[in-house]
């Protein structure tokens, strides 16, 4: 088997581009990427690349960027930046596997706001039940992971929350835009927009990203309280 018949292209899930499928005289078909649209997925392109008689029918890609060509593409897209790495996470929050579902802090705003990262893979325990044959991060885990980031915003000293009396009480007008599946990245969101220290309750708008699409949406509600209560 040439290793031209099983040529693969290896690109960024955040990188937009498009593929358009064309054939040469030869009639082998090229896969041009453009930047600025919409990648189609490697597995529709690994798919595409076997007859039905299951031999490869040789696919040749190409993407092309505005960043310099001379440079690897692995060297092309810096990582996120670390506000908070797992282990600060874990002095925050209470959460241990399988639960913890926050990788990374990348931006935080202590008692107003923090961006966090949950690297999803296919070795995340609930994908072999969900489901089998397509993994796809279930709804109330995005949810859940979420009001996490919610716990890193809130369980500080000076915001006042605490560890032993911190819940999630309620969520409102939540979306499910795209699904999430394994090798995904997902980033999330959560803002306070309201406080009601008498009572104990926190309000908090939250988002989560793919690739800068907006995968999962809505308010959250917290319950807060002190440690002597």
């Amino acid at each position: 088997m040439e290793a031209t018949a099983m040529a693969r292209s290896i690109v960024s899930p955040s990188l937009p581009c498009h593929s358009a499928l064309s054939h040469q005289k030869n009639h082998r078909p090229v896969l041009h990427f453009h930047p600025g649209k919409t990648l189609l997925p490697t597995s529709v392109s690994l798919r595409r690349n076997f007859r039905s008689s299951g031999r490869p029918s040789g696919f040749v890609t190409r993407c092309s960027s505005e960043a310099d060509e001379s440079v690897p593409i692995e060297k092309q897209f810096p990582a996120f930046p670390t506000v908070l790495d797992i282990n600060k996470i874990r002095d925050i929050l209470p959460h241990r596997f399988p639960f913890l579902l926050v990788d990374r802090v990348i931006e935080y705003n202590p008692g107003v706001s923090a961006v966090a990262i949950k690297n999803v893979t296919i070795n995340d325990n609930f994908f072999p039940g969900h489901f089998p044959e397509r993994p796809i991060m279930p709804g109330v885990l995005m949810v859940e992971a979420m009001a996490q980031v919610g716990g890193i915003v809130m369980l500080q000293p000076e915001v006042g929350g605490s560890r032993e009396n911190f819940f999630f009480a309620g969520i409102d007008k939540v979306r499910f835009r795209k699904p999430v599946i394994a090798g995904d990245t997902l980033v999330m969101r959560m803002t306070l927009i309201k406080l009601q220290k008498r009572f104990g309750i926190a309000k908090m708008e939250g988002k989560a990203y793919v690739g800068g699409d907006v995968v999962c949406e809505g308010e959250f509600l917290m319950a807060t309280g002190g440690s002597s209560e």
